[in-house]
């Protein structure tokens, strides 16, 4: 193919992935009841939200609309994207592509889950009850927790690919096993901060649901170079 049908072909694929997330969008926006309770699943029970400005909440429902459409077609996104690759790719790079795609992909998907079943609650719940000084009520606004939990699982979700980027890594010969249990230490550390970035509450048992996973993927990365490395 010549450079404009690569083009073509790209053009062609891309709106096949944006037809695809508006429909899913749109069939979220339709259901905003089922929608928004699964958003309000981790709120723990008598926490009221409110709105302070007008156009807020149809935005809101707009915006995690989008969110979970883009969530719904994920796998095509992937598809398509691979698709559009396939043809440049031996097959040995086909298989190698599709084992980390996959991986990736469902490694995100639980990094996301874990930080919507356990470290969320914990954090809304922390974070909502903590006051300052009892003068100071804390009225949380949908907008806030809304951004709270969809930046917290993207990051969850991000910190949970670790596995996959070291084995691309050892592939391409720039990441060692020795190098990275010589370093365990320095990682223990690093993912401690991390933890406290991802989940600012400053208890020590949430900062555990964080790092304790996390150090677990460093170890997991550890066996995969070496199973490379051999």
């Amino acid at each position: 193919m010549t450079f404009w049908e690569h083009l073509d072909e790209l053009r062609r694929r891309i709106w096949y992935v944006l037809v695809a997330a508006l429909v899913a969008a749109v069939g979220c926006f339709c259901f905003k009841e089922q929608l928004f309770a699964v958003v309000m699943y981790p709120k723990p029970e008598g926490m009221q939200l409110i709105n302070v400005e007008l156009t807020q909440q149809f935005l809101t429902h707009m915006r995690v609309a989008l969110w979970a459409g883009l969530l719904v077609v994920s796998p095509y996104i992937l598809y398509q994207l691979f698709a559009f690759v396939a043809p440049g790719l031996y097959q040995t790079e086909r298989r190698l592509a599709i084992s980390a795609v996959a991986s990736g992909y469902l490694l995100f998907l639980a990094g996301v889950a874990l930080n919507y079943f356990v470290i969320f609650p914990f954090t809304v719940r922390f974070l909502g009850g903590y006051q300052v000084t009892a003068d100071v009520a804390n009225t949380i606004t949908l907008s806030s927790y809304i951004s709270v939990l969809g930046v917290m699982s993207l990051l969850m979700g991000v910190v949970f690919e670790l596995p996959v980027l070291c084995w691309l890594l050892a592939k391409i010969g720039v990441l060692k096993a020795r190098f990275m249990r010589r370093y365990r230490r320095h990682a223990i550390v690093v993912i401690i901060i991390l933890g406290a970035i991802i989940t600012p509450t400053g208890d020590p048992f949430t900062l555990s649901l964080v790092s304790i996973p996390i150090y677990l993927l460093w170890e997991l990365s550890i066996l995969i170079v070496k199973k490379v490395e051999s």
